[in-house]
């Protein structure tokens, strides 16, 4: 496939040096947007930032939505039913079903250490 876009010539000038690795630089790129997309999505860094200070069991399965992700979870659930998400808001909705997969996993194994110990 070919593609044509108008770019900035600063751009332009440091692409040409490396325009055999076009495809792999748009690649990655894009798997770069898709994981941190530009938006006002900070929920999967919030959540790292969570789990990398090792919370209790107890912690885990008291943790709850900010009152700014709850909202804007309504919202995208609201604009779906109604007139369907673009391709930003499709996104950040994939985003939030996967740090909902993260989070149910860690409260999971939460519920068995304490039920252990």
């Amino acid at each position: 496939m070919q593609i044509t876009l108008e770019i900035p010539d600063d751009i332009a000038r440091h692409l040409e040096s490396c325009k055999e690795n076009l495809p792999q630089i748009l690649a990655l790129g894009l798997r770069e947007i898709t994981a941190n997309p530009s938006t006002d999505f900070s929920g999967l860094v919030d959540i790292l930032e969570f789990f990398a200070k090792l919370p209790s069991p107890q912690e885990i399965l008291a943790l709850r939505l900010t009152p700014a992700i709850q909202t804007e979870i309504e919202t995208l659930l609201d604009k779906n039913r109604t007139e369907g998400l673009n391709e930003r808001e499709q996104c950040l909705w994939q985003h939030y079903e996967f740090i909902e997969h993260l989070v149910r996993l860690a409260k999971a194994q939460a519920l068995v250490k304490m039920q252990q110990g």
